[in-house]
């Protein structure tokens, strides 16, 4: 079973989501990855398959100082073990990252609606097409997260967390 996590405050995110993510270890896993949205606007997102001490060594590397985040633990449903297909997912303009546990019911026709409307795809994952989607509600004059996000959850059939 996947497992996210957010967390938005006055710290640094990166350490808070790491400690999450361990939590959630013992649910059993095939990868890992954080998005961390930086002062300056800018989203970083980090994925590593395996551990998430793998993601944890590569993070060590980076000073990521934003206080808003999400983290997942991926269990395959779509596509095999990879970072192409490890969490977060992002849209293709890179400014929505999207974690989801549960399962998108619709997600091969709700992505060859997206590819025909000009989307890439870089993962193999139902959990991507969310991110385009909410990318699509905002260029169809979504004012902001919450209105996307009640679009877009509006075209998902399955059941779902999404962060």
């Amino acid at each position: 079973m996947c497992g996210i996590v957010g967390f938005t405050g006055s710290i640094a995110a990166q350490p808070v989501l790491i400690e999450g993510l361990r939590r959630l270890e013992y649910r059993g896993y095939d990868s890992a990855g954080v998005a961390i949205l930086q002062p300056e606007g800018a989203l970083e997102v980090v994925c590593r398959k395996g551990k998430v001490s793998e993601l944890e060594h590569t993070l060590s590397h980076f000073n990521f100082k934003g206080t808003c985040g999400i983290g997942h633990t991926r269990w395959a449903t779509h596509g095999r073990p990879s970072e192409a297909n490890a969490h977060p997912h992002v849209s293709c303009d890179g400014d929505i990252a999207v974690v989801h546990n549960g399962i998108i019911e619709n997600f091969a026709e709700l992505r060859e609606e997206l590819k025909a409307a000009g989307h890439t795809f870089r993962s193999d994952t139902d959990t991507e097409v969310i991110a385009h989607l909410l990318e699509e509600a905002f260029k169809a004059g979504c004012p902001d997260l919450t209105a996307a996000l009640s679009m877009a959850a509006g075209r998902l059939v399955g059941a779902y967390g999404i962060a």
